[in-house]
Order: structure tokens, then sequence, then C-alpha cells
């Protein structure tokens, strides 16, 4: 049976052996962790604590301000010894909290289990993944609670797990798959329950054949979860994209998927779900993938927030030699990081070290009107004239060639012969129109 997928797409190398297989191991407790007050889309969080103030693990440090927004918890217990402006994976400085670890690792009291979970109403699966502080943790951070909670007139009948992780070099998605596999559906399960949805579906890329027979097996009987196949292909993780392979709908032109009936979520948050409403556990900790040829150990590890860079490559052998770049996820849609000091936020899936001889420092030229990004595209947009209308600064004439429905996948700047950027000229062309 051939594999489900969408139109167009890309087909980076993808060196996920430097990781696929390898067991999650436990990342050392940072002796500081830098706790981000901004991780998530939406209103930053108000702090909940004081320099000197003494906390546990999962206690709330940082308040939620709106609805678009989630706390944050401490993931280590100790004293707050610094409050200010500090490194963050966006590239940018943001406010964070800074906890000195006590060694005493000690949980926040008044955390409730339930056994009965799937007994919970709607309401209260959603008020505790909030108050758990989740977000997609694919990369989108957006907050969980508000993607289960739709308008009435947007009725949701589909849920899909991506699990195609279709980022090169990261496997955090793959390795959770293989070893949480029930998890992973409890999770679905919780999230089928407070949408009322009825059917659910999981889209894995057909490079992780291990990961489609776990979890396959873990649903083994039922009729309300299916497993999809899904061609190995770049961007098939993009909620669009899945959509359109899974269930062969097409989210229009400025919409979302709720306008097809449609929520996705993350493995990965599916099993921050899980954790939350069985165990009453905060979102404190993720698997992120250490890796790259720049890297002497990679590893798949289970990393607290607010884990400095620096301590995770150390823990994986420390750098091999000559480093040209150290990105904050995945090389098409990752950040390059300027400190190591920067740590681990709930959508950090990956860590990339490359060597410098993979990284070209190379002038870009002028477009010469190939065509490989407009038929690559995966939105069918036409990214040459988008990019020549940013580089002369017209970027109002932009929206007229459907700049919004660009998710930056980096297609585009992949396949560009003249080496244009173009999706940083998007990303820059989006920042300054919302300033207008």
């Amino acid at each position: 049976m051939k594999a489900a997928t969408f139109e167009r797409g890309t087909h980076p190398e993808e060196s996920k052996e430097l990781t696929a297989g390898k067991p999650v191991l436990l990342a050392k407790p940072p002796q500081r962790a830098i706790i981000p007050l901004i991780q998530h889309i939406g209103a930053p969080c108000k702090a909940a604590v004081n320099v000197g103030d003494e906390v546990k693990k999962g206690q709330i440090i940082g308040e939620a301000q709106g609805f678009v927004s989630t706390p944050v918890h401490a993931s280590i217990s100790g004293k707050i010894i610094a409050a200010g402006n500090f490194p963050h994976v966006s590239g940018r400085d943001m406010p964070a909290l800074v906890i000195e670890n006590d060694g005493r690792d000690e949980w926040v009291s008044g955390l409730k289990e339930n056994n009965d979970y799937l007994s919970l109403t709607a309401e209260e699966i959603r008020n505790i993944v909030k108050n758990a502080g989740i977000v997609g943790m694919g990369g989108a951070t957006f907050p969980t609670h508000v993607k289960l909670s739709p308008p009435e007139e947007k009725p949701i009948n589909a849920v899909i797990l991506n699990g195609a992780e279709c980022e090169p070099y990261l496997t955090s998605d793959h390795s959770l798959m293989l070893e949480r596999p029930e998890d992973v559906i409890e999770g679905l399960r919780i999230i089928m329950k407070s949408m009322g949805v009825s059917k659910g579906y999981i889209g894995i890329e057909e490079n992780k054949p291990d990961a489609i027979q776990k979890i396959s097996q873990a649903v083994s009987g039922t009729q309300d979860i299916e497993v999809f196949a899904l061609e190995t292909k770049y961007p098939q993780g993009a909620e669009k994209m899945l959509i359109k392979a899974i269930l062969n709908r097409e989210v229009p032109s400025g919409g979302l998927p709720m306008d097809v009936g449609v929520v996705v979520q993350n493995v990965g948050t599916a099993v921050a779900i899980y954790d939350a409403v069985r165990y009453g556990r905060p979102l404190i900790e993720r698997v992120v993938t250490v890796t790259g040829r720049g890297i002497r150990e990679p590893r798949n590890l289970l990393v607290r927030i607010g884990t400095p860079i620096l301590q995770l490559i150390e823990e994986c052998g420390g750098f091999s030699n000559g480093i040209g770049r150290v990105v904050a996820g995945g090389p098409m849609m990752g950040i390059a990081q300027t400190s190591l000091d920067t740590p681990v936020i709930k959508g950090t899936s990956g860590i990339l070290v490359l060597r410098e001889d993979e990284v070209e420092d190379v002038d870009y030229g002028s477009c010469i009107r190939c065509g490989r990004c407009v038929d690559a595209c995966p939105m069918g947009l036409q990214p040459s004239i988008l990019s020549v209308l940013a580089e002369r600064g017209h970027y109002k004439d932009m929206r007229g060639y459907n700049l919004m429905d660009c998710f930056e996948c980096g297609t585009c700047a992949y396949l560009c012969p003249a080496r244009r950027p173009i999706v940083q000229w998007i990303k820059l062309a989006k920042f300054i129109l919302a300033k207008k």
C-alpha cells in the first residue's frame, strides 16, 4: 500500500542514524536552571516568586497572563537567585528566573493522581492541561488548552497525532514512540475525550518502521484509532500536510485545522497530557535529541526545562573538532544559537551541532527564476516573488501573494541554487507587518 503524503515538498538528507534507536537517557538536573517566562506563543508570564524564595519541583513560578498563555514551573527544587533577561532560543534575551539547585529534588505538594482519568469532563481535562503549562512540543509552543477549546461554530470530528518528525537529525519523537507507545495512545484518548471525538489518527513517516510497529501494536484490537504510514518527505509533519495526507482535507488559505474539523497534536504533547491528567505532573522536562557530527556521542536525553545547552553538549562527550554552528531544533526550521548558556525550553526538540566543514557562509545572488522553490513549496506559494518583494522593501505587496500562509518550513531556501535567504526575508516581512 502506498504511503500517504501531500503534493510537492523535498527530501533533505535525513542524518537520523546518529541517534535513531538509541535509548532515552536521563540528563543530570542542572546546578542552575534558567526558566524563561516566555515558553509559548501568547502573553508572557508574570513572575510568581521573588529572588531569595525557596521553590520545589513542579511549583508555579510564572503565572499565565490571559487565555493564550500558560504557566511555567520550577524544574528543580532550590532557591531563586536571579531574575532578569537571559539568553533565549529565539535569539533574543528574554525575562527569566534562575533557580540554584539544592540537590533535594523535592516535588511540590498537592499533585493529584487519577486512575480514572477518562471519566473526567472535557472542562476538567482542559483545566488540568492549562495548569500543567502544556504547549505544542513539536516546536510551535502554541498553548494546548487553547487548541482543545475551539469555538462552537467549529465542530471537531477528528484528532491527528503528529509522529512524522520530518526534520532531519531529530529522533526525540521517534524514541518516545518506541519507549512509551501506550502513553502516547492514552494521551490521544484523553484529547479525543476532551474534544468529544470518536476517531483518532497517528501519522508516522516510513523511515521509522519500528515506531509504526510499536504504535500499531498498542492500538491493535481497537477501532477508534488508526495508524498511517506516511511518505518520508519534508515537511510531512506540518499540520496542513498531515491533514491532507491522512484525511484528504485541505485547510483553506488563511484558515486553521479546525476549519476542516481537525485538531493536530504532537506525540510528545500527547505524553505530556497523559502525565498531567494521570499523575498530576506539570511540564518540567522533555526528550531532547543532542546530535550532529560536531558532537562526540549523539544521544536522546530526558532533560529538565531550564538546562543550559552547554551542559547537554558536555554530557554527550563534548564537541568534536571544528565546530561550525549550534542550532536549537533541526537544520530546516531551527535557530542558530550565539550563547551556550541558552536553556532548553518546552519547545526544544533538539540541539544540533554542525562541523565547520558542514557550514558554508556564501554570498547570495539574484533570483535566476529557476522555479525550484515554487515547484516545492508545500503551500503552493511563489517564494521567489515573495523574496524579491521583501528584498526591495515592498512588504505590504507581499500580502497579495498569500504571505501569511507561509509557515516558514524553509524548503525554498534549502533548494535555492542562488543561496537566497528566502524564508528569512519572509520572516522579516511578517515581523515588520506585525509591528504596523
